[in-house]
């Protein structure tokens, strides 16, 4: 505890580059955390509509994040991440050339499917080149290194939202090409050989391989469908900071709205960077799902107080309490899935868990819209709590049957 930092030391050489690749493109995420008010203040699409969009968003990942999976399962990880990453940014370059046109959405959309071709790539890749001693610690820094220029980019992003809107994407599509360029020249293919997977099927880890697949892959492994499960209530939760707390900012303070939920998801950047050091020491002796169980009731306590929160320091300090139960479920959960996943099936796996634990993610946007037309932003809020809380107590259960109590 006296030196977190040095936890990260003599990592895998690829770990340290994916890491500086993730603080490039993180700076550069400026699309996404605002694309609610960007659709309902730039493009005037009421709350129904934008949520609606968001959840089309988020259901064209699937079909993207599946192709994507098999293609990294076959023909490798890095074919498929920098051609996708390449493909991804030049829809946003075009999006700020065609900004404030109905084109936008659906750049938008086309880029977001080509993120989900990116992402089981990505996990495969970092899986592959670490292993269960170093990869807890490796994960963190990669983890670490996006909220590193998370910080940045959302104070960035809520400057240029009313002055320069266009350079949203043409910052996002500037970052992504430097980002993918260090990985290009930096990362060897890490796709492991057919003798590496033949003999992995006699391997006593959780890591053993399989053989067929992914749906006989995913039977042999019960404990993380229900894990999956049970996240997608926190993946609802944690989703509506970005649907429905911008919406919450900008009802209460008008045009200050956006600055200030700009500064928020900047606090939880720099939340992230001081202490996922320091959590992550503290936490990694422990049982993973333990840990995720105690990030599950942060995450209740601080979403349910957004339905009473008025002052802009209570909506700091409560993003303060949502990103630590945020750190420690970060730092645990793919930690945990990655060691119970078939090297076999890695690509695979990284698509189709973050499927069913994304749920949540891809209804919380209509979900939330409906609410607050019906009901109200108090009624929302109170209920994102209980998806937490819902979570939280199948996560607990989940932890003792492990343990064999």
């Amino acid at each position: 505890m006296n030196h977190p930092l040095s936890i990260y030391r003599g990592l895998p050489k690829p770990i340290y580059t994916l890491f500086f690749s993730t603080v490039i493109n993180s700076v550069g995420i400026f699309v996404y955390p605002f694309l609610t008010l960007y659709l309902t203040q730039r493009l005037s699409y009421p709350p129904a509509r934008a949520g609606l969009l968001l959840t089309i968003a988020s259901i064209l990942y699937v079909p993207g994040s599946l192709l994507g999976s098999k293609l990294a399962d076959t023909i490798g990880r890095k074919r498929v991440f920098v051609p996708c990453t390449i493909l991804m940014n030049s829809c946003y370059l075009a999006a700020g050339f065609l900004e404030g046109t109905g084109w936008v959405p659906l750049l938008v959309l086309l880029a977001l499917f080509f993120d989900g071709m990116i992402d089981p790539a990505h996990e495969a890749m970092k899986t592959d080149v670490t292993t269960i001693e170093n990869r807890q610690v490796s994960f963190s820094l990669i983890y670490l290194g996006h909220n590193i220029g998370f910080a940045l980019g959302p104070i960035i992003a809520g400057m240029l939202f009313y002055r320069a809107p266009a350079w949203l994407f043409f910052g996002n599509a500037i970052a992504g090409f430097l980002s993918v360029l260090l990985v290009m020249a930096k990362i060897k293919e890490s796709k492991p050989s057919k003798e590496v997977l033949a003999a992995s099927r006699e391997w006593k880890s959780g890591e053993r391989g399989e053989e067929g697949g992914l749906i006989k892959a995913l039977l042999t492994r019960p404990t993380l469908l229900l894990f999956a499960l049970c996240a997608t209530f926190f993946s609802y939760a944690y989703s509506q900071t970005l649907f429905a707390l911008p919406l919450l900012t900008t009802a209460l303070y008008g045009e200050a709205g956006a600055p200030l939920y700009g500064r928020m998801m900047a606090i939880n950047g720099i939340v992230v960077v001081f202490l996922t050091p320091f959590v992550v020491t503290a936490l990694r002796r422990f049982d993973a799902l333990a840990n995720i169980t105690i990030s599950g009731i942060l995450y209740t306590i601080g979403f349910s107080l957004f339905a009473f929160a008025t002052r802009s320091i209570t909506f700091l300090l409560l993003v303060a309490v949502y990103t630590i139960g945020e750190i420690i479920s970060a730092t645990n959960q793919s930690y945990w899935v990655a060691n119970n996943t078939p090297i076999s099936h890695r690509g695979r796996f990284s698509a189709i868990l973050p499927i069913i634990m994304g749920f949540g993610h891809a209804i919380a946007p209509i979900a939330g819209g409906a609410i607050i037309q019906y009901t109200s932003m108090n009624i929302l809020w109170l209920t994102t709590g209980l998806a937490a809380l819902a979570g939280t107590i199948g996560i607990a259960l989940l932890s003792r049957a492990t343990r064999g109590g």
